[in-house]
């Protein structure tokens, strides 16, 4: 009796073991049919002459296309898959490994129904909404309203790490300025003002799981270190004098000096036909316009770029206290330390 219960224990393990690994299996096939994303995410994938089928579902994997090698290629064996054709496709990260392969399989997959979009560093949200508009069948408006739609907004905050309840001052002109990250973007044509705003929100996350670790420390919340860096993006395109800029705020900041800077204006306006504008306007009343108010704005002024936000994290150190910027000629970058000198670069260079 005693070696049957013996046996009778062995071959329960055993049972219980083979139960285990084909659960364990199941799942790992069942999670390997999945999607990379829940959301609408375009991205072109290239197949050269030549390659096989092992070497393609690799780049799939490794441009986070699909989450399986093995899956993918019993799928694509079950299937007839494999016949794989050279070019370049448009995949979504929101399709299955059977969508996604029957696409590779097809040579006359197009890109009709793609659009690339490129949102240039220092867009404002309008700028944003209207480019979208011209290429897809979402409008403006709708994207203007969405991004200031309260109980989306709640919903972001609770999404994403980088926004909080900053973005719901009611002042504020577009509650999600400085968060639409400039990139170069694929939509559909027919999309909807929701999975745009996603794909900015997410690559706007993409980044800061870069950048985040240089937070700690900062005296600064982060929505007020984006409201600065849209500021430094809007002054200069320049790496190096970003750097500079920001340092100069900076100083500004620390000595009780307002920021008094002239993109500020043209925010604060919204609408403008040059740059004189704003610079003649430097007492309109708004919450954005740093000649009127002590320290930063109450948002961003514009969305700005990875070199933007480093420049905030990693300002240049200097004596400087005032910059312009030749808007009439080069773009050249004019520093100076006293408010005399400040003058003489504006009366050389401005000459208004």
């Amino acid at each position: 009796m005693k070696k049957l219960n013996k046996k009778g224990l062995v071959l329960a393990f055993v049972l219980l073991l083979a139960i285990l690994v084909g659960l364990g299996g199941f799942m790992y096939y069942r999670s390997g049919l999945e999607p990379v994303s829940h959301v609408e995410n375009p991205i072109e994938f290239e197949i050269s002459e030549g390659e096989n089928a092992d070497q393609i579902l690799k780049n799939l994997k490794d441009n986070y296309i699909i989450k399986n090698e093995l899956v993918a290629k019993l799928v694509m064996k079950q299937k007839g898959l494999s016949d794989f054709k050279a070019g370049t496709y448009t995949l979504d990260k929101s399709w299955t490994p059977e969508e996604i392969l029957t696409v590779l399989n097809d040579p006359n997959a197009a890109m009709s129904n793609q659009v690339s979009i490129t949102i240039p560093e220092g867009y404002w949200a309008k700028d944003i909404a209207e480019t979208v508009a011209e290429n897809t069948n979402v409008s403006a408006e709708e994207l203007m309203a969405l991004w200031n739609d309260e109980a989306f907004l709640d919903e972001m905050i609770a999404k994403y790490e980088f926004l909080d309840e900053s973005i719901k001052n009611p002042e504020l002109t577009v509650a999600l300025e400085g968060y639409l990250y400039p990139e170069t973007y694929f939509f559909y044509r027919e999309t909807n003002a929701r999975d745009v705003t996603m794909r900015f929100l997410d690559e706007f996350d993409r980044n800061y799981q870069m950048f985040k670790g240089q937070l700690e420390g900062s005296e600064m919340s982060f929505h007020d270190l984006i409201t600065l860096a849209s500021v430094v993006q809007f002054e200069s395109g320049h790496p190096d004098d970003m750097k500079l800029i920001a340092g100069i705020f900076e100083n500004r900041l620390r000595d009780g000096y307002r920021l008094q800077s002239s993109v500020t204006v043209c925010y604060a306006l919204y609408e403008y036909d040059s740059w004189l504008d704003c610079e003649q306007n430097y007492e309109v009343e708004s919450p954005y316009n740093t000649y009127m108010i002590d320290g930063l704005p109450i948002g961003p002024v514009c969305n700005s770029g990875i070199d933007a936000i480093e420049a905030v994290l990693n300002p240049t150190p200097s004596d400087y206290m005032y910059f312009i910027a030749d808007v009439y000629g080069d773009k050249t970058v004019y520093y100076a330390t006293t408010y005399e000198e400040h003058l003489a670069n504006i009366e050389q260079y401005l000459n208004y």
